[in-house]
C-alpha cells in the first residue's frame, strides 16, 4: 500500500503558508498518516502500534479475553467435566437471556445513564407470555409479540420521564423496577407461577438443537465468509476514499482467527446435542446491533450523546428522542430475555427478574468492556461479559460451592473491571485520547 500524504505537497505549500516567508514553503516537511506507516512496516509496526496503545490505555477487549481465558483454565484444572461438550453447551444456552438484556444495558451506557427496571420488565414479560398464551389461550407467537412491544413501550415511558420531564434516569428505571414487578405479581395472581407448554414456541428457544453437524459447521463457515467480504470491502472503500485502510494480510489474518475460533466452537457443539437455536438468535442480534452501532447515522448519535450532550445538541441532534429510543430499545430487550429465561424453566413465576439478574445483565456489560462513563462500548461486549459471569457460576458450581460465594467472586470481578475501566480513562486523558 503506498505512503498516502495527509498535507499538502511542496507544489501546493506556497498557497498555504504566509506569503511573506517562501523558503518555509519549500521546504516544508509532508506529514504522512502515523497509521499507515504502522501498516507498512509489517508485523514490527503492529508491535509497535500495540504497545503505543498499551501505554495510551487503550486495551479494548484484552483484559477480559485473557481473564476468560484464566478462569476457563482454573476451573478445567479443578475438575475435567468443566470444558466438555455438554458444560459448554449448557453455558452457552443459559448466558443467552442474561445476554439479551445486557445488549440492551449496553446502549444505556454509552448514553452514561442506569437502567435499574430490566430485571423487573423482564420478569413482566415472561408473566404477559404465560398469562396471554395459557390464561387467554392465544397464539404464543402473538403473546411474544406483545411482550416484546409492551417492553419497548415501557422503556420508552422510563425514556420520556427522564428525556422530557428531566428526571434523573437512576429514580425513574428505580421506580419502575418497583412498579413493573408489582404488575408482574398482579398479572401472575394468587398462584404465583403459570407453566408453560413444553413443546410449544417459548418452550423451543432453549431446548432446540440443530443436531445435523452441518449446521454448525455452515454456520461458521457463513460467519467467517461474511467477515472476511464485509472487512474486504470496507478496505478497499476506505482506499477510494484515500483515508487509512487495514491491508490484505491483515484482514487474512483476522480472518484466519476467527476461523479457528467458530469451527472449533462448532466442533464443540456437535459433540453433545449440535448447534442451540438459542446461542444462533443471540448471534444474530449481536450482529445487527453491532452494525446499527457502527455503521449507521443513529449509532453515530448515541455516542456522540455519550461523549457530549451539548456538543450533540450544537450538531443538531435531537437529544430527546436519541434518549428516549435508547430506553425503548433497553425494555425490549429486557423483555426478549425475559423469554428466554421464561423458556428455560417452561414458565413465569414470581421470582423471575428478581435476585441477581439485574446486577448480573449491568455486570455483563460492564465486564465485557463498555464504559460506566459513557461513549465506548460495543453489543459485543454484552457476549464477552456474560460468557465470564455464567462460566465462574458453572465453574463454582461443579465444585459445590455455595451461592453466597459466587455473589462475592462476581463483584470481585465486576469491582476490578470498574478499576480498570477508570485507570484507562485517565490514562487516555494524560495521553489525550479521552
Amino acid at each position: 500500500m503506498s505512503t498516502e500524504k495527509t498535507s499538502l505537497s511542496k507544489a501546493d505549500a506556497p498557497a498555504a503558508t504566509a506569503p511573506g516567508n517562501p523558503e518555509a514553503a519549500a521546504d516544508a516537511v509532508t506529514a504522512v498518516d502515523p497509521r499507515l506507516l504502522v501498516r507498512e512496516q509489517g508485523f514490527a509496526g503492529y508491535v509497535t502500534e500495540f504497545r503505543r496503545k498499551m501505554r495510551a490505555g487503550d486495551l479494548g477487549s484484552i483484559p477480559v479475553v485473557l481473564g476468560l481465558a484464566v478462569i476457563w483454565a482454573i476451573f478445567q484444572s479443578l475438575n475435567s467435566n468443566f470444558l466438555s461438550a455438554q458444560n459448554l453447551n449448557n453455558i452457552a444456552v443459559t448466558m443467552v437471556g442474561t445476554g439479551m438484556i445486557a445488549v440492551g444495558i449496553v446502549f444505556v451506557l454509552l448514553l452514561g445513564e442506569i437502567d435499574l427496571s430490566v430485571g423487573s420488565v423482564s420478569g413482566l414479560s415472561g408473566a404477559i407470555v404465560a398469562v396471554v398464551s395459557v390464561t387467554h389461550g392465544m397464539s404464543e407467537w402473538v403473546a411474544i409479540l406483545v411482550a416484546i412491544a409492551a417492553g419497548a413501550v415501557i422503556g420508552a415511558i422510563h425514556g420520556f420521564f427522564f428525556a422530557q420531564i428531566g428526571a434523573p434516569a437512576f429514580a425513574v428505571t428505580l421506580a419502575g423496577l418497583l412498579f413493573w414487578n408489582g404488575l408482574m405479581l398482579q398479572l401472575l395472581g394468587d398462584t404465583g407461577t403459570i407453566n408453560l407448554d413444553s413443546e410449544g414456541v417459548v418452550a423451543k428457544l432453549t431446548t432446540y438443537y440443530f443436531s445435523d453437524v452441518a449446521a454448525a459447521y455452515g454456520l461458521a463457515a457463513v460467519a467467517v465468509a461474511v467477515f472476511f467480504a464485509s472487512s474486504y470491502l470496507d478496505s478497499r472503500r476506505r482506499e477510494a476514499a484515500k483515508v487509512p485502510a487495514r491491508p490484505l494480510s491483515e484482514i487474512l489474518l483476522r480472518t484466519g482467527v476467527l476461523a479457528v475460533i467458530a469451527f472449533v466452537a462448532a466442533y464443540v457443539f456437535n459433540q453433545y446435542k449440535g448447534l442451540p437455536l438459542a446461542l444462533v438468535i443471540f448471534l444474530a442480534v449481536l450482529v445487527l446491533t453491532d452494525f446499527v452501532l457502527r455503521r449507521t447515522s443513529y449509532g453515530r448519535k448515541v455516542f456522540a450523546l455519550g461523549g457530549s450532550v451539548e456538543a450533540s445538541r450544537r450538531a443538531g441532534i435531537d437529544v430527546t428522542m436519541i434518549r428516549i429510543s435508547v430506553y425503548a430499545i433497553s425494555g425490549t430487550f429486557a423483555a426478549v430475555g425475559g423469554i428466554f429465561i421464561a423458556s428455560k424453566i417452561a414458565a413465569a413465576n414470581q421470582g423471575a427478574g428478581t435476585g441477581d439478574l439485574l446486577m448480573n445483565a449491568i455486570a455483563a456489560a460492564v465486564i465485557g468492556g463498555t464504559s460506566l462513563f459513557g461513549g465506548r462500548g460495543r453489543t459485543w461486549n454484552a457476549l464477552l461479559g456474560v460468557m465470564v459471569i455464567v462460566s465462574i457460576q458453572y465453574g463454582l458450581a461443579l465444585e459445590g460451592i455455595a451461592t453466597p460465594v459466587q455473589y462475592m467472586i462476581t463483584g470481585g470481578v465486576l469491582l476490578a473491571t470498574v478499576v480498570i475501566d477508570s485507570v484507562t480513562r485517565k490514562t487516555q486523558k494524560t495521553a489525550g485520547r479521552a
